[in-house]
């Protein structure tokens, strides 16, 4: 109702203003175009025929609720399905603006309804909104007939009431803006009929209302006029000459008005379709009818054609059910008098299926990643059959070995939607294509295929994965710093960064300090260095952890555990235990002359701290005194008889043994063990002492004790005059005393106590100082303990008050006393320095080199 509101507006304004020249206002076109109105979720608007470029037909953003940033970020477009964009969406201000001219009779001919159908696509997510524009009609076409002029012969003879088909004028426009009325003017002789089919279609006759009379007027000149209803009317003329002919009173007559026929589209060249008739009633000549369409368009004859004879119309080119589904064709019928009868052909092109499905891209995303969800959108397609019916029924199908599936769209059944169905993994299948199959359901069936390639981009999902999880490397000890020990590898399934895999050392606690200070891994390839020489001895095996990190964010790891074990050079000689080997000691073994054969003297015992082969050792005899007397087991070392003792045999025996390894090179050690052959302990040690070495010895020992008892003696002529200098010094002490006035004071002196000391005993003396006296006091006392020492001065110095008080003097020794604590004191210190010099004599001894106890053992 709103619509033909408008729409009455409009004509009612158009007719009463001339001024704008045919042209509808602005206003009154915004007016018409916001009658468009949304309906079931699509815009609908009406707009005019021929608008110019750049007019507004509707503001999208207010339509479809939709913002203008939405549009910019969608990156918004127009998607028609024939390509051409007559529409351009301005996605600054979301308004729908005319592109480029808009023929309504070019799009839909002569169709009532005419509208533009297109989608406005948005991404990101995808959204699709379809728009329909109605192009209205104007009156820009004026009627025109196919020719200016008509030219008919018309014998005198024909009766009141023949009639001549005339070719309809035709006007483009549709509605009321086509053509509504005819008129023929002079109407002396002609009146104008105008017929309906039951399509709708008209067709017009020229009826005779008077007969002609070729005498009186020999030729007459009509105008033929078609007018529109458009505002204003615009009209189209053509002139009819007729001239009238003598004779030929019977003209054909086709026995149907109407002739109906129907062939399909594949019909080929020279087809019949139907056979036309006319009856002429006149003989001869006259009644000989020839057959002709009548005012026959190109696109007519090029498609049929008729034969002039027989009337057949028969096949002459290609049908197209596609681009027209109908053909109405005039056919006349002519005689040789010129007279003629018009009848009507109508056939209807039947639809085969002759055109595949075609599938057309509207957006495709080939890059998807691989942890997209499940109904993500890869592409959009647009895919229509032209056909009809069945022909035009189309199946969508995808290839079932891919992820993927098609699902149509809710507002348009020709856009299908590629989606995800289920999870991808780029490490399992990197790339995809997808095969997209659309047919229709004719017969023969039409199918169409279209085949995308999608690769699927990378996350870091797959951690580094080393080849095993523990690896056994070697290395040989004394190794280089520096130098490569083992590589270990570790692979990752992602792509670019994601799969660049870096190698970290954790630097775990082992015995004797952390794996970092005996080896470090190349973070780049994954080699493991030495960071200094192993000792095998020291270190037999290393176990460290390394990490694999991809540079994914976040980085994923995984450990790998490798044992190096240190592999043992012969680079230690044996160790012999036994006998031991002193410098300048004598070590002996003594074998009895009744000794038997295998008699076992001793063994020698060593030891490799080395490993393997390289520990194995071997025990030979290098020399001997006598090479037949002894024999040195190989594997144990052991020294026994290789035959009976004799008593020729020399007491002195001296063995020299090779201990060596089985490495490669070997290394060796020897020992010297001296064998004494004989039967008693004095025969062995008249004949040791014979060695040089002992009697080198011996001279050392006398040296030391000259030099020991040299210096006793000069110590103790020492401790002599130190004597006589304290005597001395003490006598002339006492004098000084003795002459000096005054009091002094008792001073007790309480010697340190030696709880432990090297003298087994400690002598104590105590010089005391009374007053009134010129002379000094030398109290001497027993040995004491701790606890008598100090009991002892104090109980003196209560008897001396004592005394004092009593004889108002105090108490002065003896001189017999008095000497015999200086001789007591002389003693000590002679005493003393005694035990100094046994003492210095003793460290000499104790000096030289003893004797060995197994030596002593032996020669006790």
């Amino acid at each position: 109702f709103l619509f033909l509101s408008v729409f009455t507006v409009l004509l009612l304004y158009w007719k009463m203003i001339p001024r704008h020249g045919g042209r509808l206002p602005t206003f009154l076109l915004v007016l018409f175009v916001s009658a468009a109105r949304v309906a079931h979720g699509q815009v609908r608007y009406s707009v005019p025929e021929e608008m110019a470029k750049g007019s507004v037909v509707g503001n999208v953003v207010q339509d479809l609720g939709v913002t203008v940033t939405r549009l910019r970020s969608g990156r918004a477009r127009v998607f028609t399905e024939d390509g051409r964009e007559y529409l351009a969406l301005n996605n600054d201000r979301g308004a729908l603006v005319v592109k480029d001219r808009i023929d309504r009779e070019e799009l839909c001919a002569q169709a009532s309804h005419c509208a533009l159908h297109f989608q406005i696509i948005l991404e990101n997510p995808v959204e699709l909104h379809r728009v329909d524009v109605e192009i209205v009609d104007i009156n820009d076409n004026a009627p025109a007939f196919p020719d200016k002029e008509v030219r008919l012969e018309i014998s005198e003879l024909s009766t009141t009431g023949t009639r001549f088909s005339l070719e309809n004028a035709k006007d483009p426009d549709v509605g009321v803006n086509s053509i509504q009325s005819y008129s023929l003017l002079p109407s002396d002789n002609f009146k104008l009929n105008q017929h309906s089919h039951s399509d709708g279609s008209t067709y017009l006759e020229m009826v005779l209302q008077t007969m002609l009379d070729r005498e009186t007027k020999e030729d007459h000149v009509l105008l033929l006029t078609a007018v529109d209803g458009g505002s204003p009317q615009k009209t189209g003329t053509v002139k009819i000459h007729v001239h009238v002919l003598d004779a030929n009173d019977n003209a054909p007559v086709f026995n149907s008005l109407l002739y109906k026929a129907s062939l399909p589209e594949d019909a080929p060249k020279g087809t019949l379709v139907l056979t036309v008739s006319a009856a002429d009633a006149d003989a001869g000549t006259n009644g000989m009818v020839s057959y002709s369409f009548s005012h026959a368009t190109d696109s007519i004859s090029d498609v049929f054609e008729i034969d002039s004879h027989t009337g057949d119309v028969k096949v002459a080119g290609r049908l197209d059910y596609e681009s027209k589904r109908q053909y109405k064709i005039n056919v006349n019928a002519i005689d040789h008098g010129k007279l003629m009868d018009t009848a009507k052909v109508q056939i209807d092109v039947l639809d085969v299926n002759d055109n595949a499905p075609v599938i057309t891209m509207i957006t495709f995303s080939n890059l998807i990643p691989e942890e997209s969800a499940p109904d993500t959108v890869v592409a959009m397609l647009n895919i229509k059959d032209v056909d009809s019916g069945k022909n035009g029924d189309v199946r969508v199908s995808i290839n079932p070995d891919a992820p993927f599936r098609i699902k149509s769209s809710s507002s348009n059944i020709n856009i299908y939607s590629v989606v995800t169905d289920h999870p991808l993994d780029r490490e399992k299948v990197p790339q995809y294509n997808i095969t997209i199959t659309a047919a229709d359901q004719g017969s023969p069936r039409f199918s169409s295929n279209k085949t995308l390639t999608v690769k699927i981009s990378d996350v870091n999902d797959n951690a580094p994965v080393f080849e095993t999880s523990s690896y056994v490397a070697y290395v040989t000890e004394n190794n280089s710093p520096g130098v490569s020990i083992f590589s270990v590898k570790a692979r990752d399934k992602d792509s670019g960064n994601n799969a660049r895999v870096s190698y970290f050392l954790e630097d775990t606690q082992i015995s004797g300090g952390v794996a970092s200070s005996y080896v470090s891994v190349n973070a780049e390839s994954g080699v493991i260095l030495a960071v200094r020489a192993f000792d095998f001895e020291h270190i037999k095996e290393l176990r460290i952890l390394v990490k694999a990190q991809d540079g994914g964010s976040p980085p994923l790891s995984s450990n790998a555990t490798v044992t190096i074990l240190v592999k043992d050079q012969n680079d230690n000689p044996p160790q012999i235990l036994y006998p031991v080997q002193t410098g300048g000691s004598l070590v002996a073994e003594m074998v009895p002359r009744a000794a038997d054969v295998g008699y076992l003297v001793t063994k020698v015992v060593a030891v490799d701290v080395d490993s393997g082969q390289n520990a194995w050792l071997s025990y030979k005899l290098q020399k001997a005194t006598d090479r037949a007397l002894f024999e040195v087991g190989a594997q144990n070392g052991e020294i026994r008889t290789a035959r009976q003792v004799t008593d020729k045999d020399p007491v002195k025996q001296k063995l020299t043994v090779v201990v060596e390894d089985n490495g490669q090179p070997s290394r060796s050690a020897t020992v010297n063990v001296n064998v004494a052959v004989a039967d008693s302990f004095p025969e062995v040690l008249s004949e040791f002492t014979d060695f040089t070495h002992e009697k080198e010895n011996h001279d050392s020992l006398t040296f030391y004790l000259i030099l020991s008892l040299a210096a006793v003696s000069f110590l103790f002529i020492l401790s002599v005059i130190a004597i006589i200098s304290v005597k001395i010094y003490r006598w002339r002490q006492k004098r000084l005393f003795y002459k000096s006035p005054g009091n002094l004071p008792v001073i007790p002196y309480y010697p340190p106590l030696y709880a432990d000391g090297t003298l087994q005993h400690v002598y104590n003396y105590e010089v005391c100082g009374t007053t009134n006296s010129r002379m000094s006091d030398v109290k001497c006392v027993r040995p004491y303990s701790q606890s008598t020492l100090l009991s002892a001065s104090r109980a003196g110095t209560v008897q001396r008050e004592k005394r004092d008080q009593e004889d108002g003097r105090p108490d002065l020794l003896s001189p017999i006393q008095r000497e015999g604590c200086a001789l007591r004191t002389g003693e000590i210190l002679v005493f003393a320095w005694g035990h100094i010099g046994h003492i210095y004599t003793f460290f000499f001894l104790f000096t030289l080199d003893p004797l060995p106890e197994t030596t002593t053992h032996h020669l006790n």
